[in-house]
């Protein structure tokens, strides 16, 4: 069964050798000292630059539509034969989002509110970005649903950063 495995940038390389994965999600904000690990082909790792932020702010890259669509463009290339890793910074947020989205878009016939439970589940601190959730939401026609199942879950738990955990696509 394919997973999906989500850490902070501080645990990436023994997540990446824990799960055996292929490919690597990054995203981090611009400027961050990130180092690939060495079991991942460059091809299939993709880094995005892009803040943790859902209002603009000086400084800062705003998630944008061209965000989302590199997320589900990478996502939709991976084999699925071994997992794939998606991480930022703190392991909280942005990458949270980013295995929300891909869970949905790779099952789109799963139910939104299912897959946001089973974050909620594998990961108390889980606080998905909400711009994010809004553009893929727009982007994969769930008419508000994702939007919806992620204020369902409401904030995670307060963490500096989040502990690395998997999250199934069926």
């Amino acid at each position: 069964m394919p997973t999906l495995h989500v850490c902070p940038l501080s645990r990436l390389p023994e997540t990446v050798a824990a799960t055996g994965a292929s490919h690597v999600l990054t995203l981090v904000n611009v400027g961050t000292p990130l180092e690939r690990p060495a079991a991942i082909a460059l091809e299939n790792h993709a880094v995005i630059g892009v803040s943790d932020i859902a209002a603009a702010m000086d400084g800062h890259v705003l998630p944008a539509e061209e965000h989302v669509e590199a997320i589900l463009a990478f996502v939709r290339g991976w084999p699925r034969e071994k997992p794939l890793v998606i991480h930022c910074y703190a392991g909280i947020s942005r990458s949270t989002a980013a295995a929300y989205i891909a869970a949905c878009a790779l099952a789109p016939e799963r139910d939104e509110a299912e897959v946001a439970r089973a974050l909620r589940a594998a990961a108390p601190s889980a606080t998905p970005n909400r711009l994010f959730v809004e553009i893929a939401d727009r982007l994969l026609g769930r008419d508000g649903r994702m939007v919806a199942a992620v204020a369902g879950i409401g904030r995670g738990a307060d963490a500096f950063e989040g502990t690395p955990f998997s999250l199934a696509l069926i």
